[in-house]
């Protein structure tokens, strides 16, 4: 959990005790909650979560065996497992203290205390808790599939520098962001792109796939659950939101969620609170929402199956990713880029691009996007027989023909080029066809006017 102070439940029947604790503690910049006995312990502990509980083990008057003090342990732990509890005793023998700590006191202080082995205690105490949660969590998040990292990410077109510029502004604030595409353009890469651009980079990314959750246990998913719970919630569960605390949650396909669940995570985002299923204590998490769909949610709240305030929540910003066919200038470089990946992981450095391979991606209209893009380029240099991919191995539809920006005539066949050269002639081409208009060959080849001249510059176009 993100805290900015330590809080400690102090559990103790004198008053004199409980101020003369709650005084220095908070001139130690400690948060406290003092009871006088166990039952309003048990009562603090389920209505909000504590770092640490300094309990005294006596608390009826002329009782020294320390049974309430033990009873209380022993229900807390069992409560919550990983809540470190420090015992006090104001009597010579220590011997009920070391029993408490077989019954899973994390140490123990003697009455009077020492103020400065009592803050030692506490803050060790303390510091162990918080390894031990950042331990699960990440043995949860490493049982997650977790986006990649954007390697070798490529955006040279005007509508993806449009979208960059965007995102930039936005990256550095807590804003909910709702990133808007089809399927294949890469909703999860500019995700992870908004997190690592965040003041969140250093927490966790988390990705959770909204139409890969069954409804039934959508809330324990989410929210985590008690052991108990359910007949199969054998131990405590993390849920996504506690996962992402501090950092960034990316939920995937959020029109998936069912319409009985959308208030639930409604709350979450409203109120930064959840209680984990099976549990009454509410927790607070820090969470920067990201969330995607290739939906139109707009029409998906006109017919009644997504709440508008939900939505109101989700796209404090929207971010537009266009489709690979409206990327023009794009589409080679990504092959390139792609080839090289595969051709790798494969072992068949040996391989190219034909002219006819460079035309043919040109012309094609991806329908699939980026990721079919990838998959074409794969399935071609897993089955390629020759050095040089050429139309045929990409295995397009032919009567798939892009309409939008990179819809350019066909890269003449002659011999074997390279990819700059490929793109060099598609801008003489551009310019051929617009009797040099610079504005309408960068809109022909899906660029702006200045990388249009970059490109001019760098092939010695005039």
């Amino acid at each position: 959990m993100a805290m900015n102070r330590p809080n400690i439940l102090i559990a103790d029947d004198q008053r004199d005790v409980r101020e003369a604790l709650r005084l220095l503690l908070k001139s130690e910049g400690w948060g406290c909650t003092a009871v006088e006995s166990p039952a309003q312990a048990l009562a603090a502990a389920r209505e909000r979560q504590f770092d640490v509980a300094l309990i005294d083990l006596n608390y009826t008057r002329d009782t020294t065996s320390g049974a309430e003090g033990m009873e209380l342990l022993a229900e807390l732990k069992a409560f919550d497992a990983d809540l470190p509890v420090v015992v006090m005793t104001a009597w010579g023998s220590i011997q009920v203290a070391v029993e408490a700590m077989r019954h899973g006191a994390g140490d123990f202080i003697e009455k009077p205390w020492d103020n400065a082995r009592l803050m030692s205690v506490l803050g060790n105490q303390h510091a162990l808790a918080r390894a031990r949660r950042r331990g699960q969590r990440l043995q949860a998040e490493n049982r997650l599939l977790r986006g990649p990292a954007a390697e070798g990410f490529i955006a040279e077109s005007a509508s993806m520098r449009s979208l960059l510029e965007r995102l930039a502004r936005v990256a550095p604030s807590d804003a909910n962001v709702l990133i808007l595409g089809e399927n294949g353009t890469g909703k999860g890469v500019i995700a992870r792109l908004l997190h690592d651009a965040s003041k969140r980079a250093e927490a966790s990314f988390v990705k959770v796939n909204m139409g890969g959750i069954p409804e039934t246990v959508f809330e324990a998913e989410m929210f985590g659950h008690v052991r108990g719970a359910f007949t199969d919630a054998k131990t405590d569960r993390i849920g996504r939101f506690e996962l992402a605390d501090g950092g960034s949650l990316f939920l995937d396909e959020i029109a998936n969620i069912p319409l009985a669940q959308q208030p639930k995570l409604l709350r979450v985002l409203e109120d930064g609170e959840l209680e984990r299923v099976g549990s009454s204590r509410t927790l607070k998490v820090d969470v920067r929402l990201i969330s995607a769909t290739n939906a139109d949610l707009a029409a998906e709240v006109a017919g009644g199956t997504f709440r508008k305030d939900l939505l109101f929540r989700l796209n404090t910003v929207e971010l537009h990713l266009p489709p690979l066919r409206e990327r023009g200038e794009d589409i080679p470089l990504l092959a390139q880029s792609f080839l090289q990946r595969f051709a790798q992981r494969y072992q068949r450095d040996d391989l190219r691009f034909a002219p006819s391979a460079l035309n043919a991606m040109s012309a094609y209209a991806w329908p699939g996007n980026v990721r079919e893009l990838a998959h074409s380029i794969e399935r071609a240099v897993l089955m390629a027989a020759a050095g040089a991919l050429d139309a045929s191995a990409l295995n397009l539809n032919a009567d798939s023909v892009a309409v939008g920006a990179g819809a350019m005539g066909a890269v003449p066949a002659v011999g074997q080029v390279t990819v700059e050269e490929a793109e060099k002639r598609m801008v003489r081409q551009a310019l051929e066809k617009t009797g040099g208009n610079i504005q309408r060959a960068a809109n022909l080849l899906g660029l702006s006017r200045p990388a249009l001249y970059r490109r001019m510059e760098k092939y010695g176009i005039e």
